[in-house]
């Protein structure tokens, strides 16, 4: 396979999860007895530019269905990260009425609906049926289509250029990175700005999240591989941040390379020596993550395995497509984890790809009583925690697997 972005061959590996299906394929009691499409799940690195990357095996249609059932507004937790956003945009870029806000990768107008709330006028881009029916039902324009250069050439044509242009937790979810990139050449205006959002592949390597790999994340991100794609395709970081949520994020500030007129922030030479100094630059740094995945997998069995052994009942939390990768990794099924309980009523009465776990609402915990919750959206975990405060009347306890086994 040669490398999504620079086209240089690949030959370091990072990570080699065998075989499972796409995370998010969630099955119907329809389509629970027919036969699911298992696919390699391997992870490469680019020596030149340090892209990471999934190996190429699924079929895209495989992936991303208009049932898709992942709803940001699920979460408290992004919900307030999401409004917090749009009150800094707003003071450090001074939008106001006749400024012109979109979001690639909309979803349900989790972000939107706050830009929206502060009269300044708003579109989305989002190609997912369900999540853009929400958006729109909150009163938000949606273009219901894949971003890349020519969605946003025929925007830029039609008026529809803008001040500031978000794309979170997106940028990993697309196969043909240079095109999307470019893409924000075209939709800005001259001395727009975009931000970007995504997971941080060095805290991913030292927090061990080796379950944020999936089919569907064709790319895990560094500042100094983001850095080059966007010099690449007409954009200039001119500040980065480091954040909390998922496990560690950076948020890229982009302008356009030739237009642009924002000064260049010490942090984005802090964030470069950051990465420099954990090796990123390095072969070394990538080449351990296979071990530690497999340590996790081991305490996570063994663990499972003596709690049935000594006949108690382990429900789960959260049917995230990170709790997929761990399950299906670790051969994981109904005998070990009985059910799962998720918020999103699109996803309950369904089953988790590959391990065919029930997925089932909150009073079922109530009902069972289960000894032991295994929380798989870690990044979550507290808010989650929270949620379930009653399960301690009976002496339940919250497990999590990463970045270790952690029984609380």
């Amino acid at each position: 396979m040669k490398c999504r972005q620079c086209n240089t061959e690949l030959i370091i590996k990072f990570l080699d999860l065998g075989r499972s299906p796409p995370s998010n394929a969630f099955l119907s009691l329809e389509s629970i007895k027919a036969s699911e499409k298992w696919y390699p799940l391997r992870v490469l690195v680019c020596d030149s530019c340090w892209l990471v990357q999934t190996e190429d095996f699924v079929d895209p249609t495989d992936m991303f269905i208009p049932e898709y059932a992942y709803f940001s507004s699920i979460s408290s937790c992004f919900l307030k990260h999401a409004k917090n956003y749009v009150n800094q945009m707003m003071a450090r870029f001074s939008l106001h009425q006749k400024s012109l806000v979109v979001e690639v990768a909309a979803n349900d107008g989790y972000l939107l609906q706050y830009v929206r709330g502060k009269g300044i006028p708003c579109y989305g881009i989002e190609p997912t049926q369900s999540a853009a029916n929400i958006a729109v039902s909150r009163g938000i324009k949606i273009i219901g289509d894949f971003f890349g250069k020519k969605l946003a050439k025929k925007l830029a044509n039609n008026g529809k250029k803008v001040d500031l242009a978000v794309a979170n937790n997106v940028l990993a979810h697309v196969p043909d990175i240079n095109d999307f990139v470019s893409g924000f050449t075209q939709i800005l205006k001259p001395k727009g700005v975009a931000t970007f959002e995504n997971p941080h592949l060095m805290r991913m390597v030292e927090e061990k999240q080796f379950d944020t790999v999936y089919h569907e994340h064709f790319s895990y991100l560094s500042l100094t591989a983001v850095n080059k794609l966007f010099e690449r395709n007409g954009l200039m970081i001119f500040d980065v941040e480091e954040l909390p949520v998922h496990g560690g994020s950076l948020r890229y500030y982009a302008q356009r390379l030739e237009t642009g007129t924002q000064p260049i922030s010490e942090n984005v030479g802090k964030i470069f020596q950051k990465e420099r100094n954990a090796g990123l630059r390095r072969p070394d740094f990538y080449q351990s993550f296979q071990n530690q995945a497999m340590s996790i997998k081991n305490d996570f069995l063994w663990f499972i395995h003596d709690q049935k052994k000594n006949g108690k009942l382990v429900a789960g939390y959260g049917a995230a497509a990170k709790g997929n990768t761990l399950l299906n990794f670790c051969g994981v099924k109904e005998d070990l984890v009985n059910f799962i309980v998720d918020k999103n009523p699109h996803k309950q009465g369904m089953y988790c790809p590959g391990s065919k776990i029930p997925i089932v609402e909150e009073k079922v915990i109530l009902e069972k009583k289960p000894d032991f919750i295994v929380i798989f959206p870690w990044n979550i975990k507290e808010e989650i925690k929270n949620q379930l405060a009653y399960v301690r009347e009976w002496g339940c306890k919250f497990v999590v697997a990463i970045p270790r086994l952690h029984v609380f």
